[in-house]
């Protein structure tokens, strides 16, 4: 038997066995999970890349982490889009205001400082923020986040409705600036 899998054959998948359901997810190319790897103690790598408006299953903070690019959009559908973003030490995301767009930023790791604001001379709301935490910035409001800690700044971004066009990599802040 197989360490924890519970099974006796490394390649045996307990959803390949529920047809009627449709459930067969052992298949599918845009399923990432860690329960699919129980022939191996280490994860794959997720091929970063936007995944569009298919359906997508993945582990976010394992996409997170391993996302270097400053920007890479994951998925943009119709109505949402989440993207990974990876801060350097020092660095900022940039004061930016959204005027229709909705967002939403979990830190999967690092630490930063959030700020936001009513104008770009006025960020009178400032909080720390650190792994699992979650920042909720209405549209309109002037904000940004600083990595303040010794190593990049990890975080996943959703936007609503999508603010970058489909299939984003920005290498780097300068490049993503450059694009505005």
């Amino acid at each position: 038997m197989y360490p924890e899998s519970g099974n006796y054959y490394q390649w045996y998948n307990q959803m390949q066995f529920h047809r009627n359901n449709q459930w067969n997810n052992d298949w599918n190319p845009h399923y990432y999970n860690w329960n699919n790897c129980n022939f191996s103690p280490y994860y794959r790598d997720i091929t970063l890349q936007d995944y569009g408006t298919r359906p997508f299953v993945v582990n976010i903070d394992q996409a997170a982490k391993q996302n270097n690019n400053y920007r890479t959009a994951l998925w943009t559908g119709k109505y949402f889009q989440v993207t990974l973003m990876s801060i350097n030490v020092g660095e900022d995301i940039g004061l930016e205001v959204h005027p229709t767009t909705d967002q939403f930023i979990r830190i999967e790791d690092g630490q930063g400082l959030v700020q936001m604001g009513d104008s770009r001379d006025n960020l009178d709301f400032q909080v720390m923020a650190y792994d699992d935490y979650a920042i909720m910035i209405p549209a309109g409001k002037w904000h940004n986040v600083t990595n303040t800690g010794d190593r990049p700044l990890k975080v996943y971004v959703i936007y609503a409705p999508p603010e970058h066009p489909f299939g984003t990599v920005h290498e780097t802040k300068a490049i993503a600036q450059g694009m505005r």
